[in-house]
This record gives structure tokens, sequence and C-alpha cells, in this order.
């Protein structure tokens, strides 16, 4: 991070003598300073939120919901009161019934025992549980380079070590996560690895999917230096939903016929609602106790009548309906913004941009020696003079990785409307010709005087 975000955090740090090494470790948190910078900023039209189209929020739906189950005062009491751990077993087998039709499963999935699914407060939180279950300091987990940011600061916060693997327009690239495995086991260190992380559908930060054809791939490489202990691999699917072109690829949690390496992670937040804050885990059975348990640690049951309104969308058909409405407004915001980038930037040197089927990011690269992080010149003309904001892309890449590219950057769809996306290009292109020939005029007046 910059010395600006260093300097925040030292000053809300408080007596550092008093915390744990975790809570040090979580101080450099990079959501906490992008907010921070959305509320200094609060006048620029944000492209950096990824927060989902209000628009789209299902009002009516869970307003139906819940005077369905709140009809009868007897059952009603029941769903305003405490449910458990795991979420209660009728929930979880709708949840999975989902799941069987995301996979395309004719059974239902009635062989995926409900004592493997967990019903969590958003994907978030499972990816947090799966992390305290498995990582002590210096143990090891390989991500995609970039990948999405919070999960970085969730294993920083453990203090793991994070190994970045390439990735390109079709995902992570089995041949480097190959050669990472080999290099960490040639320095003595595969007993510490313990996970592999990978967005499979429509990546945050990058928009891009894993194909079909390396999904195989990853999951053998995975399985196959798992030697002396099991190396999981954490699907997070929270996007996965969101598709507007193309046909839907089997997960690779589908592809574990031993369902013993892949932990399935999937959220409601951005195809539902996150103020509802619902997710869904499937676990292998090594991991279902220590995950339950820490769980039980937290809350002992996450919110009892959203899970409700959840399974009652499910059930009725409305959740369906409502993905494939939200899937509509997204596609055509997706193609607003492509269209603008492609009218704005398509002129300028070395900017190029990566066109998703889904989520809700457009990924952009900027010409190298063109930064784009909090402290760039590019990042404070954007937010005090054209009045826009973005997501560095460095922020997606472990900080201590001293390669990460620092160029790029997101850019979210989610909650701008087609004006306020246009207008936002529109904007960000502005800054960024701006950037561009300031440096043109630097370098001849540096050749002048030479």
């Amino acid at each position: 991070m910059d010395s600006r975000f260093q300097q925040t955090v030292q000053v809300h740090s408080g007596d550092q003598n008093v915390l744990s090494d975790q809570a040090q470790r979580s101080a450099n948190q990079a959501i906490g300073f992008l907010m921070q910078q959305a509320v200094e900023n609060a006048d620029c039209i944000s492209l950096a939120a990824g927060l989902v189209d209000e628009e789209s929020l299902p009002v009516r739906i869970v307003r139906e919901a819940v005077a369905e189950l709140l009809s009868d005062a007897d059952s009603g009491r029941k769903l305003l009161q405490y449910g458990i751990t795991s979420g209660p077993e009728r929930l979880r087998r709708v949840f999975r019934t989902n799941l069987a039709r995301l996979e395309h499963c004719a059974d239902e999935l009635r062989d995926l025992p409900l004592s493997h699914l967990v019903l969590t407060t958003g994907s978030q939180q499972l990816l947090s549980l799966v992390t305290q279950a498995l990582f002590n300091p210096g143990d090891i987990c390989l991500v995609a380079a970039p990948t999405y940011f919070v999960y970085i600061d969730v294993l920083q916060a453990a203090g793991a070590e994070i190994v970045p693997v390439t990735a390109d327009a079709d995902g992570m690239r089995p041949d480097s996560l190959a050669a990472a495995f080999q290099q960490i086991e040639s320095s003595g260190k595969l007993h510490r690895v313990k996970l592999v992380y990978v967005v499979s559908d429509f990546d945050n930060p990058s928009g891009v999917s894993v194909s079909a054809a390396r999904r195989p791939k990853i999951l053998r490489i995975v399985q196959q230096y798992s030697l002396d202990h099991r190396i999981f691999l954490l699907e997070d699917c929270a996007y996965r939903e969101l598709r507007y072109d193309g046909e839907a690829i089997p997960s690779i949690w589908s592809l574990d016929r031993t369902r013993e390496t892949v932990i399935l992670a999937q959220t409601f937040s951005k195809s539902f609602s996150p103020g509802i804050r619902v997710g869904m885990g499937v676990l292998p059975q090594s991991l279902v106790k220590a995950v339950t348990d820490l769980k039980g640690n937290e809350d002992f049951g996450s919110a009892h009548l959203n899970q409700h309104i959840v399974a009652s969308a499910i059930s009725t058909g409305a959740y369906v309906e409502h993905v494939r409405s939200v899937c509509e407004s997204y596609r055509r915001k997706r193609d607003a913004m492509l269209a603008t980038v492609e009218h704005e930037f398509a002129g300028l040197p070395g900017v190029t941009w990566f066109k998703p089927q889904g989520g809700m990011y457009v990924w952009m690269r900027l010409p190298d020696h063109i930064e784009t992080g909090f402290a760039s010149p590019l990042f404070h003309r954007a937010t005090h003079v054209d009045k826009v904001m973005y997501v560095p892309g460095e922020l997606s890449y472990p900080a201590n990785w001293p390669d990460r590219p620092r160029c790029e950057m997101r850019l979210s769809f989610g909650v701008q409307n087609v004006a306020g996306i246009t207008e936002g290009i529109s904007r960000l292109a502005s800054a960024v010709r701006w950037v561009l020939e300031a440096r043109t005029q630097q370098a001849v007046s540096q050749s002048s005087a030479e």
C-alpha cells in the first residue's frame, strides 16, 4: 500500500502492544481504505463500488415471503428464534436442490449428505472460517494473479504466505500452477501448502472465468500434490449465476468425484440481496466439524429468518425469475460500459480491457508506466478533478509481491445506471488522457533540456 494508506492505519491503530498478532496483521485492509476514499470523494461517480444495483433488489419477493412466513404466530415465533449452526436441515435440502439445478443434476444431488452443507452469513464468512480452520502463520495459499482482494486481506491476517499463480483470459493457468507447486516442493515447503483459491466464474476483479478445459486440470494438479496431507481447493462461486453470454460451465466441485478436495462457496448476495446476507458452503467431510465448531464460536447459527426468506424464494420459483431479471439488467449495463470504453479508450496507445461474459466488473490495463494506485497522479486527477473513482488493480495482488502490476484497474458496472456508467467512463478517459499528455510534455521538456 502507499504511504498515505500506511499513515491512515497508524493513526487509527491505537496501542499496538495490547493487540493480538492477527489484529495487527489485519490493520492494512485494502477494503477499509477504499471505503474511506469513497466517503472522502462522495461527489465522485463510483466505478469502484462492488455494490449491487439497488433497482434490482427483490423488495416485493421479500415482502411477500415475510408475510407468508409470519402469517401464523406460532410458526413465526420459531423463525424469529435462534436456528442451528449449520442451518436447519429442511432448508439445507432446499439449498441442495438449488445447487443441483445449477449443476444440471436430475437426481437433486440426493447422494450429497446434508451434513456437508453449511448455511453462512454470505460466502465471506465461509472464506474466513475455512481460513481459520486450515492456516497457521507461515502456511501457504496459492491464488490466481489477480484475485479477490478482500480474501488476500483474510489470508494476510492469518499470517499465510500467498503465492500468486499466473492467470490469463481463460483463468488460472494449469502450467503455472504446476510450476508453483514444483518450486514449493523443491524448497521443502510442500507440507505448508493448505489451499488453492479459485474464483471460477467471472472473477472479482478481472471478470475472467476458468475455462471448461482447465477446470479438471487444476483439480488434478491439486490432488497430485496432496501427497502427505490433503491440499484443498476453495472454489468461490460468488458470481456464478450472473452470466450474460455463453453456456454455463460445471463447477470444479462437480468434477471432484471423491468430494474430499473441493470446498464450494456460494452466496445469494449478488444474485438476490446483500442485505439478507445468506451464503452456502459445501465442505469435504474432513472439514465439516472444524468449520462448524468455529462457526459456533462466532454465531452458532446465521440469521434464521433470512435463511427462510431465501429458501422460500427458491421453493416458489421466484428466485430463478429474479435472477433472470437481474441478469437482463446487468447485461445492459455491461454492454453500456464496454461500448463507452471502446469509444473513449480505443485510440489510446497501450490501453487494453477484458470483455466479461458475466459478473460485475471490467478489468483494464494501462501502459506499464501509468500507475493507478491511491498515491498515483492518475488516482488524484480522477477523484479530485474529473470526479470518478475506480479500484486500483494492485490491491488484487499480494502486497509483498515484487512483480505485481501497478497499471491496472477494476471498473464496476454494478451500482451505476447506464447514464452514470457512460459519464463515469468518459471522466475516467479524460483523467487517463491528462496523465498521458503530461508524460508526453515531460518527455519533450527533458529532451529539449538535453
